[in-house]
């Protein structure tokens, strides 16, 4: 799917991936490659949920507030004690 931005009406890019937790079930954002050109030289954006307003049949629509190219999401960590693997099976 195309990633608009509705700040500035370009097109981000392609959804390339999807960031969540897994201990929580949560998502946390889109990974948009953008750029043209050849594939390897492509910049990947990292859009978190909250900036996401809509999802359409063709194109997801973001408000982005931050700069270009944030980068990826830190990664997720979970919060006090680590889990067993056993309680998840």
């Amino acid at each position: 799917m195309q990633v608009i931005c509705l700040t500035d009406g370009k097109n981000l890019g392609r959804v390339t991936d999807i960031s969540f937790c897994l201990p929580e079930n949560k998502i946390k954002g889109i990974t948009v490659s953008g750029g043209r050109g050849l594939r390897f030289l492509h910049e990947e954006i990292f859009i978190p949920l909250h900036q996401i307003v809509k999802f359409g049949e063709d194109v997801i629509l973001v408000r982005r507030e931050g700069k270009k190219g944030e980068g990826c999401p830190p990664p997720c960590r979970p919060k006090g004690d680590r889990r067993d693997l056993g309680e998840y099976e």
